[in-house]
């Protein structure tokens, strides 16, 4: 593994080395010794691929009903947009833990739904090599905002750790946080924006409340008081979450400038998540009442606007890369040595195909409305995409997943995976994609990757729902497929198949191929694989 990752590196070495000059919008980029690029992943919430304009004729929407999302599409343009992108799991929660860890959730204790409450026992273990913690052993500075919801552990009055919230003081340095798992800075909300604290919306600001601490420096509790769980007046504003969110990551962009190496910084942002509260303005760009769908009219929907804010985030983000100076580079800007990655937690929250494209279901289904997301990445010194807003962008139609950025990320940097057992174990589920993100056109993805959480498994939650699909690009048959097992197999490792569907004549899901004889081997193939990955212990890294 070390070998093939070092020589992997070697050979994007030598092609980054090459003298050759390409246009960026009128300006060379200049292609010089390499050296491990800056990586921003701009993780949205709840928001379907129909939800970007970058996707509009994928979704096949009309511009009077597309969301005009520009910097999502100059993004696009600048690299290379994934059409069968996926969210390991339907849920917020699942797919945080498995981006930050690249293991399936459905192997820990939380098989499906998310992390609920004002307090939740920490998912991640600490033993874990999570993939900021990689990248920190590669040299680099690792920051956070934005939503967690992993996991929190707080303190009692005379330090002791809390039981949960209810015993904790806030006063006091909290004992887990993103910063006991590879960030060395954070600066976030402990979930969705409306549970986090109480900001609005008939949440009331009291010594007794119990929606949760607000915003959270590091270990510090930003709004803590001597008073209980009151926060300082105005310390949380539901309607204020996207100004935060953009000066504290300015804050961590503009410390690392001042470090002789690499970045990460992982922005989760909150929107779209319900409820709507989009800023009013963000950095002098106004956001509330600004959404337009692609004909220019007004969309008037509070709802635009909070997905709209997303893309005033990335063009803020986007604008800083490209103004300012690569410190590693002098004279040259901080975009062309920086991957920069847009994608969502799950799919959207809305069943509506202008939102979730032609697909069925959405967030919380295993469905493919419920995972499939948007998945648009740039790097123009790592050959991900021209780095030319002028151009058209590259399209890929091969399989990735969110877990797979660990595995990617080691690759790009010249990290070998940790192993898959034992402590420091980590990317159990992880593959690299760095050849697709690169544009081999012959690339497939082995094995497969097992989205999760299935809400039309049962009427009530109830842990029937933790379904699990597999889904191959690899399968002896061609096609895209898709098979069920029932939530069976993340609690015990049974193989119960319910459903087989092949994608690439039926994206809808609609015709179940289970029983039919003449795709036997396919089912055959799928069941070794999911058996072969199976069980808490288990992995599906090759």
């Amino acid at each position: 593994m070390t070998l093939k990752i070092f020589s992997s590196f070697l050979v994007l070495s030598v092609v980054t080395w090459a003298a050759n000059l390409f246009a960026q919008g009128g300006q060379e980029i200049v292609r010089q010794p390499t050296m491990k690029p800056n990586i921003i992943v701009f993780l949205a919430d709840d928001m379907g691929a129909g939800d970007t304009s970058a996707y509009q004729d994928w979704a096949q929407n009309k511009d009077a009903q597309q969301l005009h999302t520009p910097a999502m599409e100059e993004l696009a343009r600048r690299g290379v947009r994934f059409t069968d992108a996926h969210a390991p799991h339907s849920r917020c929660t699942t797919t945080r833990y498995a981006l930050m860890t690249g293991r399936y959730c459905w192997r820990t204790r939380l098989k499906h739904w998310v992390l609920f409450g004002n307090h939740g026992d920490p998912l991640i273990e600490r033993e874990r090599l999570t993939l900021p913690e990689m990248l920190q052993q590669a040299g680099y500075s690792t920051g956070m905002v934005g939503k967690w919801h992993l996991g929190l552990t707080y303190r009692q009055s005379d330090g002791r750790l809390a039981e949960g919230f209810d015993d904790a003081d806030l006063r006091q340095p909290m004992a887990d946080t993103p910063i006991d798992h590879g960030f060395e800075f954070f600066y976030g909300i402990s979930r969705s924006h409306p549970t986090s604290g109480p900001g609005g919306l008939n949440r009331i600001n009291a010594p007794d409340q119990s929606t949760g601490p607000g915003w959270i420096d590091g270990r510090t509790i930003v709004g803590a008081t001597d008073n209980g769980k009151l926060l300082k007046e105005g310390a949380y504003d539901y309607w204020q979450v996207g100004n935060v969110m953009d000066r504290q990551a300015m804050r961590f962009l503009d410390a690392s400038l001042e470090k002789d190496r690499p970045f990460f910084l992982y922005f989760a942002s909150p929107a779209n998540h319900s409820p709507y509260t989009p800023s009013k303005e963000i950095g002098g760009l106004q956001v509330e009442g600004a959404s337009k769908y692609k004909d220019g009219t007004p969309t008037k929907s509070l709802r635009q606007d909070f997905v709209y804010q997303n893309d005033v985030h990335l063009k803020r983000l986007l604008t800083y890369l490209k103004e300012t100076d690569d410190p590693r580079r002098p004279g040259r800007p901080l975009i062309e040595n920086t991957l920069v990655i847009f994608t969502s937690d799950n799919g959207a929250e809305i069943d509506n195909k202008r939102f979730t494209g032609p697909l069925r279901s959405h967030k919380g289904s295993t469905y493919e409305g419920g995972h499939r997301v948007p998945f648009i990445a740039s790097w123009p010194l790592g050959n991900v995409g021209d780095g030319n807003d002028k151009t058209s962008g590259a399209t890929r139609s091969s399989l990735i997943a969110l877990n797979d950025l660990y595995a990617t990320f080691a690759e790009m940097v010249g990290e070998p995976l940790p192993p898959v057992s034992g402590k420091g174990r980590g990317a159990e589920d992880s593959v690299s994609q760095l050849q697709a993100l690169q544009g081999r056109t012959d690339f497939l993805r082995p094995g497969a990757i097992f989205p999760n959480d299935h809400k039309e498994a049962t009427k009530k939650r109830n842990d029937g729902r933790a379904v699990v699909a597999v889904r191959t690009n690899e399968a002896p048959l061609p096609g895209q497929w898709k098979l069920f097992l029932d939530s069976s197999y993340a609690w015990e490792g049974k193989l119960q198949p319910t459903e087989l569907y092949n994608l690439a004549n039926d994206p809808k899901e609609s015709t179940n191929l289970l029983n039919q004889d003449d795709v036997k081997p396919v089912l055959e193939y799928l069941l070794k694989v999911a058996e072969e990955a199976a069980g808490d212990d288990g992995s599906s890294r090759e």
